[in-house]
């Protein structure tokens, strides 16, 4: 069991369904072929990001650091992430949009926050502009999904490969 931690909370992560974890694999595999000759790292939702800012510890699905202060880190977690993502369930998607968006915001270094919907072929992003501010952007089926924060442009079908009944 894992558990989350927020300004003085400790919140056990739910179990995942095979659609979440057929979906986090594709992007771990999608983001790791095309980060694989840069200094990037992909990461599953095995390593926890810091937001010392927020005081708080999240496990996100999958989560890309390019930080040189987190790549040579002997530590349990991140600090410095340039894109998460996050893959949506009814019980955390309220959550994921509000408080933890939120507190996500506090790293200084994220550039991409992106939700993943598990039952349709839906995905939003918010990336981070040259001004500072968040703009929202949507992507559905039949469309190429657009990482900036890691310069990877993908259909949204492959995100959702093998996934049943979507």
């Amino acid at each position: 069991m894992k558990y989350e931690y927020r300004r003085g909370q400790i919140y056990a992560r739910v179990g995942v369904s095979l659609p979440h974890v057929v979906i986090a694999s594709n992007l771990v595999r999608l983001l790791g072929n095309h980060l694989l000759d840069n200094d990037c790292i992909v990461l599953p939702s095995d390593m926890k990001v810091r937001l010392e800012e927020a005081n708080c510890y999240y496990y996100p699905d999958v989560v890309v650091t390019c930080d040189q202060r987190d790549l040579s880190s002997t530590e349990d977690f991140i600090l410095y992430p340039s894109l998460i993502i996050e893959i949506l369930s009814p019980s955390t998607a309220k959550f994921d949009r509000g408080g933890k968006f939120t507190d996500y915001q506090t790293a200084t270094s994220l550039q991409e926050y992106v939700l993943i919907n598990q039952s349709e072929m839906s995905i939003e992003c918010f990336r981070k502009n040259e001004q500072g501010i968040w703009i929202y952007q949507t992507y559905k089926r039949g469309e190429k999904v657009d990482f900036a924060s890691v310069d990877l442009n993908c259909e949204i079908e492959l995100i959702y490969q093998k996934v049943s009944g979507i």
